[in-house]
């Protein structure tokens, strides 16, 4: 059994590799049972969470049968952990044989998490974000941050990227950080209106319980990715962004029960589900269009899924 470490992913996973093996994961037969979200009360700060995430792909149908797998990931997420400077999503990714059941990995769930969720952004904005997209809109500042914004740079031409954070500090020290990394100029900004209605593309990770993006920002052209508010008590847009943009999701089970940008506009009658263009099934496998013409606004909403993970570790494994 091997132990993979955080250093030893960051090392062997690029976006452009990630992007393309996820865009073959989705047009492939992989099992995804619903995953397992669990509460965890807790008296002295906010509710944590327990996720566990199944996936397997179907051995028999493989050219050789010993390359099926199966892989769950345990996840916690801790949101006031961000406070004492701690990760808020933390777990472990479990990889086994396909044939026999052999542990054959252990990986740090944490590194692998960020690595495909921000993946999943560039795989969707593959198809819904122009093709001569340059200027990109971060809001929050967290560990995702980075991943998102390399993840969008892999696949358009950005070079100009803005960060927004409710702590203008965490923002300035992440540009700081990013800023002349593969050409990319990278600055704070306190201006969030502004900063969304230049951007081509805007990308929102954020555990935010209000609407941080407003419809009336979006410039003709724009693509949102909304990758935070993972439960029906989340939202990082307003109704007004439902309303004028095409909707495209990572998973319909997922995105339409989980994710508060979805749920509560669902509830309240703004949109239907018919309103939901395409998951990332459809767009890879050519069922349905992305972007249908320039000056479109499309959003993409995602809770992630363990095909994500299964994919990613998968890539890993083979790479060790």
């Amino acid at each position: 059994m091997r132990v993979v470490t955080a250093p030893q992913i960051n090392g062997i996973l690029t976006f452009r590799d990630l992007v393309e093996t996820l865009r073959s994961a989705f047009r492939s037969d992989i099992e995804t049972p619903v995953r397992h979200h669990h509460t965890i009360e807790r008296t002295n700060g906010s509710d944590a969470a327990l996720l566990l995430m199944p996936a397997w792909n179907d051995f028999t149908k493989q050219a050789h049968s010993d390359r099926g797998y199966i892989g769950v990931k345990v996840v916690s997420v801790f949101p006031d952990n961000a406070e004492v400077g701690s990760p808020t999503v933390q777990g472990v990714y479990l990889l086994l044989s396909g044939r026999n059941g052999e542990t054959l990995a252990v990986m740090d769930g944490q590194a692998l998490t960020l690595w495909r969720t921000a993946a999943a952004s560039g795989l969707a904005a593959s198809y819904l974000a122009r093709e001569d997209a340059s200027k990109l809109m971060l809001v929050g500042a967290g560990a995702l941050a980075p991943y998102l914004m390399r993840a969008h740079s892999s696949v358009r031409p950005i070079r100009d990227v803005l960060v927004w954070n409710r702590s203008r500090e965490r923002a300035e020290r992440l540009a700081r950080s990013m800023n002349g990394l593969d050409g990319l100029t990278v600055r704070a900004t306190s201006d969030l209106e502004g900063g969304v209605r230049g951007a081509d593309v805007i990308s929102c990770a954020t555990l935010s319980r209000t609407p941080l993006v407003m419809g009336d920002w979006l410039s003709p052209g724009a693509h949102l990715d909304l990758v935070g508010a993972f439960t029906p008590a989340m939202r990082e847009s307003d109704d007004a962004v439902m309303r004028k943009a095409r909707i495209f999701v990572d998973t319909r089970a997922g995105a339409l029960e989980e994710g508060g940008d979805l749920t509560q506009p669902l509830a309240d009658g703004v949109i239907t589900e018919a309103d939901v263009t395409a998951d990332l099934f459809e767009l890879c496998r050519g069922e349905k269009a992305g972007r249908r013409f320039y000056d479109q606004i499309t959003v993409f909403k995602s809770v992630g899924t363990a095909i994500e993970d299964l994919a990613a570790a998968i890539l890993v494994f083979l790479k060790t």
